[in-house]
């Protein structure tokens, strides 16, 4: 399969006769959630600490399928399963991560709640008092959250473009500026609670959606995985090395070590994303948000384990091929299986159409409110709360609003822009920035009891720095079919992802930063937050019992 055949429309994906059904099924659905919208309205609380972590009030069992729930985004829900389907073992490799991701969060769960913080700027400023770090943290959130955006609305424009039978580039940026205006109207008026029950409406019609998928995908070969695995080697690409690594496009010439580099980045960087410590630390005590974080590890693997499943079917039922027609990256291969499984236009085969549709357009809600409603949250409690000279709560939450309205602009206006681009890397220097800029600042604040305000910030901007210049000088940028500018070649960089050196170095430059800084015990003394963490530091058995 050539590039030039992969997303050169040349199928088309519904049929006329479930087209209509299924458009009108979908607006039903749309219009539901426009009552909810305004119930959403109606209903909030103005209060900052109530908005931005529903007063900590949320249960364990409630938090974790929350959080479960942001691990369903419209890039793992149709990203994950295209990549299975196009590119096989390093699809389901790529599958695998989510998961363990979601398992540093666990351990790391508890730690951030106990810290009474909710944003990275908090955190951030637990060991380094003052305004830079702040800053700092506010940065880093925004640079994790437009790409993020990006790729979500993007997604979202690809998926509406399917359901109208045309999957041409006008009509996918006309349907990302419809679907992105309507998930926006949701974000602007999203608070920590209303996310939270979406995320439980969206994890359970998730998994029953994707179940039915798996199911009707095993009856066509005789409820035999085994002949579904084999037909799915047997419509791939490259038959004889579908099950192997090396089919991932983006590979270079260090193949093993771009491949721990890139699961490097995923696994840590997705781990402690802005929006999920907003999500930890919504938990009522540490030891909740540590059950809620283990409830989401049982949900997410059997979304993962259904993904999976599902993207093996996708590529035995439509072929690769036939997925690569319709979209060069996979992100149709849910549509194209629920569309091929069943044959006419049966209401069971419109219904489970609709299904797949609702579900991604969930994902995309629930996903651009979380990752917008954080970043907004960042800036509003972080540089305006903190340094607005009359600072009232009705400001902050104005502040608030009014950054989430911007955060979608920018992020819808890149993602019409974009359209002619490769910029599916920029998800993997999203995540490279969170692994090489927050991981590190986390796990010294946490665990060193020497981390200081300079080496906060040397870890920091360090993991930046080498974040953004290595992925502009890497082949995901120039110098590779599937890069940003493929017919140039600067990359002088040999990996994919900069997360492999940019991730110890944020830990060495921390470590130096901190031991070569003057004492300075007063200025440290007068910082309640530090005084604070020294004190955990010192004497835990308080906070257990408190907590």
């Amino acid at each position: 399969m050539t590039l030039e055949l992969l997303g050169s429309d040349a199928l088309t994906p519904l049929g006329p006769d479930v087209r209509q059904p299924v458009i009108i099924a979908f607006l039903v659905f749309i219009g539901c959630s426009l009552l909810w919208l305004v119930t959403l309205v109606t209903s909030q609380e103005d209060g900052p600490e109530r908005l931005y972590v529903a007063d900590r009030s949320l249960s364990p069992i409630l938090n974790g399928f929350a959080l479960a729930g942001e691990q369903i985004t419209a890039v793992t829900l149709l990203a994950l399963p295209g990549a299975i389907a196009l590119f096989g073992y390093d699809g389901f490799a790529a599958a695998i991560d989510t998961l363990l991701a979601l398992g540093v969060t666990l351990l790391l769960a508890q730690r951030i709640r106990n810290s009474d913080c909710y944003t990275l700027g908090d955190l951030f400023g637990l060991r380094g008092p003052g305004a830079a770090p702040r800053i700092a943290a506010a940065l880093v959130t925004l640079t994790i959250t437009l790409p993020v955006l990006l790729l979500q609305f993007r997604a979202a424009g690809i998926g509406a473009s399917l359901l109208i039978g045309a999957s041409t580039e006008a009509v996918q940026v006309v349907c990302t500026i419809m679907i992105g205006g309507l998930v926006a109207c949701f974000a602007v008026v999203a608070e920590l609670r209303g996310t939270t029950f979406m995320h439980v409406v969206k994890v359970p019609l998730t998994l029953v959606t994707l179940a039915a998928l798996v199911l009707l995908a095993l009856r066509t070969f005789g409820w035999d995985p085994g002949d579904l695995l084999s037909a799915a080697v047997n419509g791939s690409i490259a038959p004889d090395a579908y099950l192997s690594p090396g089919l991932w496009p983006y590979e270079t010439d260090l193949g093993p070590l771009n491949d721990v580099g890139a699961h490097l980045v995923v696994i840590l960087g997705a781990a402690v994303a802005p929006h999920l410590v907003l999500r930890v630390s919504a938990s009522r005590t540490g030891r909740s948000a540590r059950r809620s974080a283990s409830i989401a590890v049982a949900l997410t693997g059997v979304f993962v384990a259904l993904l999976v499943t599902a993207g093996f079917a996708a590529t035995a039922v439509v072929g690769s091929e036939g997925i690569g027609a319709v979209d060069g990256n996979g992100q149709s291969s849910l549509i194209l299986l629920a569309s091929e499984v069943l044959d006419g236009g049966s209401p069971v085969r419109v219904a489970l159409i609709t299904a797949v549709s609702c579900v991604t357009f969930l994902a995309v809600l629930t996903g651009v409110s979380s990752v917008t409603f954080a970043a907004a949250v960042s800036l509003a409690h972080d540089l305006f709360a903190r340094h607005g000279h009359r600072r009232t709560d009705t400001g902050e939450v104005r502040v608030l609003r009014l950054a989430v309205v911007g955060l979608c602009t920018v992020g819808l206006s890149l993602a019409a822009a974009t359209y002619r681009y490769q910029v599916e890397f920029l998800i993997t220097f999203a995540t490279s920035v969170a692994a090489s800029c927050v991981f590190p600042a986390l796990v010294l604040t946490f665990f060193w009891k020497g981390f200081n305000r300079r080496g906060l910030l040397w870890s920091v901007y360090s993991g930046l720095l080498l974040c953004v210049l290595l992925m502009f000088f890497s082949p995901s940028v120039s110098g590779h079919a599937y890069a940003l500018w493929p017919e140039a070649d600067f990359a002088w960089y040999p990996l994919q992802t900069p997360g492999l050196p940019a991730v110890p170095a944020a830990f060495l430059l921390g470590w130096i930063g901190s031991v070569t800084s003057p004492k300075n015990p007063r200025r440290n003394a007068a910082d309640p937050q530090h005084t604070l963490l020294a004190r955990r530091d010192t004497d835990p058995k308080p906070v257990s019992r408190r907590r």
